[in-house]
């Protein structure tokens, strides 16, 4: 009995502490809700409202012309104040409104865009978002005309909420040139290089946090304005761009090469009028994806030969008609064998020819000879040539040159050698491209540019010049030579296959193995670099392939033929570099037909069955003709063995004999008679020289 008891006052005891506890719950909630209500209330407003940052609008990218490479277009997300609208617009608008919203973003029917918006006012939703998808400006303006949506903000309770896209214009054309950013800033190219200038300045705002973890903007007066970005003005020819990146991509697609770089550059200005860089992706498709002209290093080959024959050329006296031994092609240097890519070799050749037939073993030789035991002033010659560091452009990510000095632990009597013809070193396409560059500008050196001005509107805010690296690369003679043989690489050598009667290319072409794990393998890099016309360069261009297939995998005929499609398409279209025609003789009507020169016997026979009266004072063989009224007399046009003579206005055949004759090589432009000769009548003849003559 006692035990019941005990187990009764127990049950009692805990129950009245429940109805204590439960008690005071209810008179918390109370004094919470009614006592303190407002005081909380303040708490939650400013727990749930904060500033944000509003982004600023990002400056545009413009092309040379001013066309738009990059530009920020506004976008809207569209939200609704449920509240705002009286009942009549909101009664009489929300069946076409929900019609209009379901056609347009198509996501929902008319009936789930209405149930939403009832069911939002009935529940006094001040802030919902419509749709997640953002609509543009001409979608905002569309929307603007809906019903309920036409009161605006203070009368319908639509909310826009700008947001600024990024959009290139021509699409994929230089996209890694004009680049990036992200939202940690974070990218690449000018967008990335001058995101300074770009950015502008962001404002502030105050934001509500809503439900559904949106936030509505409270303006209450404390907002802080956005600074727009700065636009900046490229030195990209778009026109040129497309033309470089159409002719890559058709090689490259050709070869079923891994990736390719062009660039071509004003030879005065330094600008980079065009820059392109495609890679090929694991389904066979081009993009671009990273910036090799920029910063991809790789052993530059054939293309390093430019600056090696500037070493020897300023460090000797050697000529380019000396002689070099290559024999069957094959030299060893230590273990090691130098071979060039001519079955069996060339045998004995000039210095002259072992540049246009790009010789491996020639070039080797020669600097081993005179630099072999002091490595440290040809490396001399190339820090003078600005090839050891980088050369400071504007787009940031650019590769700096690896160059082996003697005092690394890997260099060896082979390295120099090595050198010589573009080994065991890594160099950039533009580092390359601005040797070739000062070469084309008198040797002076500039740096590569590629954005000119940072402007607001028409106002120029900075402006970007020209940057001399090195005034004179090298002596005005050594300028001359290393321009001859540049020229003969396409006249008569290893890119003879892009030579052309309308104006003259120089350059050189590169072929350099791909080394990989240590080894060098049956993989290229195939590069040319070169400037045009020849006679007065205004641009110059570099083009480099990486591991072309099939059996064609030289430079002369991957890349040369890239640079000689961009080159025309320049040509045809700067009307300043086309040579004047030459002026056509014409008959005099009712007269006689034009006589200029040529063999006696051939010309009186014409003249004679024509019934043309002429005149000759003996017999001559080779005679030149002078009018009088309407007869000829005939002129003795001597030929001395010993002395060039004039083939102007002779046929080709009769130029031809005479000239070889003499014991000149001929080389022969147009089609016609002899308008003009490359070497002067009456001068001396040196035998086996070459005398151009242009036919018209």
């Amino acid at each position: 009995m006692n035990i019941k008891k005990s187990i009764l006052l127990r049950v009692r005891i805990a129950f009245l502490l429940v109805t204590i506890f439960a008690v005071a719950i209810v008179v918390k909630v109370g004094k919470i809700q009614f006592a303190e209500g407002e005081k909380w209330k303040e708490i939650a407003d400013q727990t749930n409202v904060k500033y944000m940052t509003v982004k600023a609008t990002r400056g545009n990218i413009y092309s040379d012309n001013g066309s738009l490479l990059a530009t920020s277009l506004p976008f809207y997300k569209v939200a609704f104040d449920a509240t705002i609208a009286s009942d009549e617009v909101f009664n009489q608008g929300i069946d076409s409104l929900a019609l209009l919203l379901s056609r347009y973003f198509g996501d929902q029917s008319q009936e789930a865009y209405r149930r939403k918006l009832k069911n939002a006012r009935a529940s006094g939703k001040q802030y919902i978002v419509i749709n997640r998808e953002q609509v543009g400006y001409q979608g905002k303006k569309q929307m603007s005309t809906w019903p309920i949506f036409r009161y605006g903000r203070l009368g319908g309770g639509v909310i826009f909420h700008k947001v600024d896209k990024r959009f290139r214009p021509f699409s994929n054309l230089s996209r890694r040139t004009i680049g990036f950013i992200n939202e940690n800033n974070q990218g690449a190219g000018l967008e990335y290089s001058f995101n300074d200038k770009l950015a502008g300045k962001d404002g502030e705002a105050l934001y509500q946090k809503m439900a559904g973890s949106t936030w509505k903007p409270v303006f209450d007066g404390s907002e802080v304005k956005t600074e727009n970005g700065f636009d900046i003005e490229t030195t990209i020819d778009i026109n040129l761009q497309d033309v470089s990146e159409t002719a890559l991509l058709r090689a490259l697609e050709y070869h079923e090469a891994d990736y390719g770089v062009v660039a071509v550059m004003e030879v005065s200005t330094g600008e980079i009028k065009a820059i392109s860089n495609l890679s090929r992706n694991s389904q066979g498709y081009y993009y671009e994806r990273y910036n090799y002209a920029v910063g991809g290093l790789r052993e530059p080959g054939s293309t390093f030969k430019l600056a090696t024959m500037i070493a020897l050329l300023e460090d000797t006296n050697m000529s380019l008609g000396d002689s070099v031994e290559t024999g069957d092609g094959k030299y060893k240097f230590y273990d090691n064998t130098v071979t060039d890519h001519e079955e069996g070799g060339y045998g004995t050749i000039t210095v002259r020819e072992a540049f246009e037939k790009s010789s491996n073993v020639a070039m080797a030789k020669l600097v081993d000879k005179y630099f072999g035991l002091k490595p440290e002033r040809f490396l001399q010659y190339i820090d003078n040539l600005e090839l050891s560091k980088p050369l400071g452009l504007q787009i940031k990510g650019e590769g700096i040159p690896k160059i082996k000095r003697p005092t690394d632990k890997d260099w060896s009597g082979i390295t120099l050698p090595w050198m010589a013809y573009g080994y065991g070193l890594e160099l950039t396409p533009l580092q390359s491209l601005a040797l070739y560059n000062a070469v084309a500008n008198d040797g002076k050196m500039i740096k590569p540019i590629i954005v000119k001005k940072v402007r607001r509107a028409d106002k120029v805010l900075e402006e970007y010049s020209t940057v001399v690296l090195n005034k004179k690369i090298c002596s005005d003679e050594t300028l001359a030579k290393v321009r001859v043989m540049l020229e003969g690489v396409v006249e008569r050598g290893t890119a003879n296959n892009i030579k052309n009667s309308h104006y003259k290319i120089a350059g050189k072409t590169g072929t350099a193995q791909i080394l990989e794990n240590g080894r060098y393998t049956k993989k290229y890099i195939t590069s040319f670099a070169g400037y045009f016309p020849a006679d007065n360069p205004r641009y110059s261009a570099i083009v480099l392939i990486k591991n072309p297939k099939g059996w064609r995998q030289y430079g002369s005929n991957v890349a040369a033929p890239v640079f000689k499609e961009i080159a025309d398409n320049i040509y045809s279209r700067d009307i300043d570099m086309h040579r004047p025609m030459v002026k056509e003789y014409v008959a005099e009507a009712g007269v006689f037909p034009v006589i200029r020169s040529g063999n006696h016997d051939d010309l009186k026979f014409i003249c004679n069955e024509l019934s043309i009266s002429n005149h000759s004072a003996g017999d001559q063989d080779w005679v030149t003709t002078q009018r009088f009224g309407n007869a000829i007399k005939w002129k003795d046009n001597k030929v001395n063995p010993q002395f060039v003579p004039d083939v102007t206005g002779m046929t080709l055949r009769d130029a031809i004999y005479i000239l070889e004759s003499c014991g000149l090589r001929v080389d022969i432009q147009g089609t016609g008679r002899v308008s003009r000769q490359s070497q002067a009548p009456g001068t001396k003849v040196l035998k086996g020289s070459e005398i151009k003559i242009d036919l018209s």
